[in-house]
């Protein structure tokens, strides 16, 4: 679970390991068995990004805390006797309430990836949603899941109302906000009755407004007010209600930019950035992408689909300028093409989606790459021998790659055996004497 990094002052590490140990904490304890160490050194020059750590450091060592953080610990707390040893506790604590609100039912099912940059996102938005009450504002490109990032703070907050969402591009100026504010009967031609707005239906619950930059500048004023007064009147109306909500706003605007060229009130972004969290494009989530087309698959299929090696790998080469929704498009039209009990295969993914033919190169050119090769690897010192290992490693690599780990295509397509294939996998020294 984390790293503490104690103090070089042994009977002070020997005061923070008992009382982890008597907090549950002890090492070897699983899930949340905690690793104690006494070097600083051991945290300087590398990047903590496998686990959380917390640095316990004399006045003297607290210099570098902020190369510290920047390569990825956690905290760099100044040892101050037992007061230190409860605030490590304190958020060791903290951690494992936020995993165990990670791992809830609800919440789990909003939540998927395994990336670390993920884990560390989502532990980040836990927290501002369990531990705080301020706005929170979600910027990321169109499709990176904003709108599921709001349903997680929502589910974490535990709120029993309802969370509202409105769409700002859908907000009509002329009609002066009626969708937040609401309406009374003939406030503008076709009001042919009184309507509650989203202010009204999200009391007590959560407001998310989503691509908030797209807010007229007049109704940016006028929803400042709200937030900061908690009151509003309907359209047409002269009687003030009050409302009190948690607000999650999102864009895909830079709206510092916005602010500098006068399209976004500063005093209104500050009101709404309480707390800011990114939420990275597919590009920057490999690790994430299988997991999340198996995910979207298993939705549009209604049970678990296994996918070949083959469309994995065109999924990691291929960019998805649409991000999640984009990669759910995709899985939902490889779903409805997919047949029986076998793995997604290339012949499921649509025309629109498979990599364009390439016309293949003329013999002479793949020759003569080869003899480049041959030479830069004799320039290096490369003995005959060691020239031809690298070769058959090359080759049976390819080989198999091209056929999706098939050992007996991969033999017949090399003119070999299988079981020169099987021993060339196993090493040269395996193999002596096999041609290959």
């Amino acid at each position: 679970m984390a790293t503490v990094i104690g103090t070089s002052n042994s009977a002070e590490t020997a005061l923070l390991r008992q009382a982890l140990d008597e907090g549950g904490f002890a090492e070897g304890a699983d899930p949340y068995g905690v690793h104690v160490v006494d070097d600083l050194g051991a945290a300087v020059g590398r990047q903590m990004t496998d686990q959380r750590v917390i640095v316990v450091s004399c006045g003297r060592q607290s210099d570098g805390m902020w190369g510290l953080l920047a390569r990825g610990v956690e905290d760099v707390i100044s040892w101050t006797g037992e007061e230190t040893v409860r605030v490590v506790l304190a958020r060791l604590e903290r951690w494992r309430e936020v995993d165990r609100l990670l791992s809830a039912k609800l919440v789990a099912s909003l939540v998927h990836g395994r990336s670390t940059a993920m884990r560390r996102l989502l532990v980040d938005l836990v927290e501002l949603a369990a531990y705080g009450s301020g706005p929170i504002l979600l910027v990321g490109e169109t499709g990176t899941g904003k709108e599921l990032a709001a349903r997680l703070v929502h589910a974490v907050a535990e709120s029993s109302s309802s969370l509202v969402v409105v769409d700002c591009t859908t907000i009509v100026p002329s009609l002066s906000g009626s969708e937040l504010f609401g309406h009374e009967k003939g406030a503008f031609t076709g009001a042919d009755r009184a309507r509650a707005g989203a202010f009204a239906a999200a009391d007590g619950g959560t407001l998310f407004l989503d691509e908030i930059g797209e807010l007229p500048l007049d109704l940016q004023a006028e929803l400042l007010r709200v937030l900061q007064e908690g009151t509003y009147k309907r359209v047409g109306g002269d009687t003030w209600s009050r409302t009190r909500f948690r607000l999650v706003s999102a864009t895909n605007r830079d709206l510092e930019s916005e602010q500098r060229q006068g399209r976004f009130r500063s005093d209104l972004y500050h009101r709404i950035a309480s707390g800011v969290v990114r939420l990275p494009p597919l590009r920057e989530r490999a690790e994430d992408l299988e997991p999340l087309f198996e995910h979207f698959l298993a939705e549009a299929a209604g049970r678990h689909l296994d996918v070949s090696p083959s469309v994995v790998a065109l999924l990691r080469d291929r960019e998805f300028p649409g991000n999640l929704r984009e990669l759910r498009q995709l899985a939902y039209a490889v779903a409805a093409r997919h047949a029986g009990p076998g793995a997604v295969s290339p012949g499921d993914v649509p025309p629109g989606y498979r990599p364009a033919r390439e016309a293949p190169e003329p013999v002479a050119s793949s020759r003569r790459l080869l003899d480049l090769a041959v030479r830069a690897a004799l320039a290096e010192g490369l003995s005959l021998p060691e020239l031809k290992t690298v070769v058959g490693d090359v080759a049976v690599e390819a080989a198999l790659e091209e056929n999706e780990g098939s050992v007996r295509r991969a033999a017949a397509m090399l003119g070999v055996t299988d079981r020169a294939i099987q021993l060339r996998r196993k090493g040269p020294a395996a193999a002596p004497g096999v041609p290959l």
